[in-house]
């Protein structure tokens, strides 16, 4: 749910770190990275619950502000990071409604209100469009290429690791580590494109506890991304964080030759989520239609 623009969306009621300290016992041994898997996808609603959703909606608030050098990501709920086209981040927090709708395969819009306007975002599968009114500009252009790149990269809507096979993906186990005190089995994703990624997963829980995310290019630099996922909650049936902070890594010296500043995280909560509602495939085409309703 969560390849998103598309990701940003989605956020601090820890319930699974309170519960789980960091001197608990080390992750059990002999468990393959399928059989990992396996008890993710169970633990998270099971495989014929998530092939049975087609359109998924979710609505809530992104908290940005308190620096003026990063850009906004959408972080999608079971995946990585999304488009960098969103507005800069204000001097002072706020909060930025936003309403997300996507429906396979790989379909998604996103919208968020800045300054009592409309910023608009849509991938259909293979084209994507935006709509940038905070910078004046009304014209809806078309994805760049790196863009595109960026989005072709993007997850189905269930996230990288249901149906993973089915996907031409492959899944390795690459160890064990601490996650905010939390023992995780680290597993390395290859994506059917070559594309590689990590993710955690809890070890008592089986859920996701966090997920590297596209590289963020700050000062000349390519910074590591990481999106951690908090406050799961049964909608449906269906396990799906509702608090997400992603989390840009700093370097000891960025493109321009200083020493690197910490990015203030970004935290996304989301308040409503709708499994298979009814979405309209123009949705996912380039906007010719007033963008959709927050209030919905």
């Amino acid at each position: 749910m969560l390849r998103k623009i598309y990701a940003t969306f989605i956020l601090v009621t820890l319930a699974v770190s309170l519960v789980l300290a960091a001197d608990t016992p080390s992750a059990p041994a002999g468990l393959s990275a399928a059989q990992i898997v396996d008890k993710n996808v169970a633990a998270r609603g099971g495989l014929a619950a998530w092939r049975a959703v087609q359109t998924l909606s979710l609505q809530g608030k992104l908290g940005a502000g308190g620096n003026q050098r990063a850009l906004l990501h959408v972080p999608m709920p079971n995946s990585k990071e999304f488009v960098n086209t969103l507005p800069r981040r204000p001097a002072e927090e706020v909060q930025l409604p936003f309403l997300m709708e996507l429906k396979r395969p790989r379909k998604m819009r996103l919208e968020l209100k800045f300054n009592g306007q409309t910023a608009v975002q849509v991938y259909d599968g293979t084209n994507g469009w935006k709509l940038r009114p905070y910078l004046n500009r009304h014209d809806v252009e078309p994805f760049s290429e790196e863009e595109l790149k960026i989005a072709s990269n993007q997850e189905e809507l269930d996230g990288p690791l249901v149906d993973y096979a089915a996907k031409g993906s492959h899944v390795e186990l690459d160890g064990t580590e601490k996650v905010e005190g939390r023992n995780t089995y680290k597993i390395k994703v290859t994506a059917k494109t070559g594309h590689t990624f990590h993710v955690w997963i809890d070890a008592a829980t089986f859920l996701e506890a966090k997920i590297e995310g596209q590289p963020r290019r700050l000062d000349g630099t390519n910074h590591p991304v990481e999106v951690y996922y908090r406050d799961f909650r049964n909608v449906n049936g269906l396990q799906i964080p509702f608090v997400l902070e992603t989390r840009v890594l700093p370097v000891a010296t960025n493109g321009l030759g200083v020493r690197d500043t910490p990015v203030p995280p970004e935290k996304i909560a989301i308040d409503k989520v709708v499994v298979n509602p009814k979405v309209d495939e123009k949705l996912f085409s380039k906007m010719e239609v007033p963008p959709l309703s927050t209030n919905k």
